[in-house]
């Protein structure tokens, strides 16, 4: 049943994605914003009580509906319920409008034009337009949106729909990632000093995302260059101690062969790897194609495996 909603989902997203600034994301952002001010969060208790109500509450008034179809109204209906649900949890076409734009721009030398349309994208105020920076950053944020809008979900997801609990762990995701970024921002009301909302939501999709990030970087290695992939993420890990995001983009750095992260910018880094292995190849041009090549073979990895494991399980 969750792999027939995960391929529905996945193909109505694709004919019909949801636009940015839809209903239904700015319901989520509203109601966010209202416990936020409600509990107004200043101490470890209160902020994870806020947390909840913005992550768990939603999460379990999605897993009741689901119950409710499956048990009371019929299997089929519990089926177009986990559908809608990644639909509007997913969002492939979301990010890939905003990557094929700049990836394109890129490609016709309006590197300024790309420079700012970066930049809107990733929620900051400059990004350099000189081409190799410009290009090396456009994929690191392009693989992270990728994992987050995509692979988070679909491993969440199957996780919980395995467990019985439906499309609850597709909502679970994207809630915490969306409270994590939220109300990291700063503003009158939240003053940087003392923001222990920011903190607590921090900590929360730091837990939440660190298998399942693990789990894309290791299918990103699958799907394209396995030895060089474990390699720039296992010489990574033993200099320093990676975050969820570096890891990602290690791991993407040697799946398609070029130089990623601020690790791999370093004189050292570049004098040790300055031989011919492609993972200290320079970002070019190719390297978008590449990615966009890796994105794909991983969603079809991914299909294809919860495909098999739905057969054995019905099978067996």
């Amino acid at each position: 049943m969750s792999f027939i909603a995960l391929v529905l989902a996945l193909l109505i997203e694709q004919v019909r994605p949801l636009p940015d600034g839809n209903l239904l994301h700015q319901g989520v952002a509203q109601w966010h914003q209202w416990v936020r001010h409600f509990i107004h969060p200043d101490d470890q208790r209160s902020a994870w009580t806020a947390w909840s109500l913005a992550v768990v509450l939603p999460t379990v008034l999605v897993l009741l509906i689901h119950w409710l179809l499956l048990y009371v109204l019929g299997w089929f209906l519990a089926i177009v319920w986990a559908c809608l649900v990644l639909y509007a949890c997913l969002g492939f076409r979301q990010f890939s409008h905003h990557f094929s734009s700049i990836r394109d721009a890129i490609s016709m030398g309006q590197y300024d034009e790309a420079a700012q349309a970066l930049a809107q994208w990733r929620g900051v105020d400059r990004v350099t337009s000189e081409p190799t920076e410009l290009t090396r950053q456009l994929i690191e944020h392009a693989s992270l949106e990728s994992h987050r809008h995509v692979f988070g979900v679909v491993f969440w997801f199957s996780m919980l729909a395995a467990l019985g609990l439906g499309p609850t762990g597709a909502v679970f995701y994207r809630l915490n990632e969306f409270v994590a970024r939220a109300w990291s921002n700063r503003s009158d009301d939240f003053p940087v000093s003392g923001q222990v909302d920011a903190q607590v939501s921090a900590q929360a999709w730091h837990v939440v995302d660190w298998l399942c990030v693990r789990v894309t970087a290791l299918m990103f290695a699958i799907a394209g260059n396995f030895e060089d992939a474990v390699d720039a993420w296992r010489t990574q890990a033993s200099r320093q101690s990676l975050s969820n995001e570096e890891v990602l983009i290690c791991a993407t750095s040697g799946a398609i062969g070029v130089q990623l992260g601020a690790a791999f910018q370093s004189e050292a880094t570049n004098s040790m790897a300055s031989d011919t292995t492609t993972a200290s190849m320079k970002p070019q041009s190719h390297h978008l194609r590449s990615l966009v090549g890796l994105v794909w073979r991983t969603v079809v990895a991914w299909v294809a495996l919860l495909g098999l494991m739905t057969l054995a399980r019905l099978l067996g």
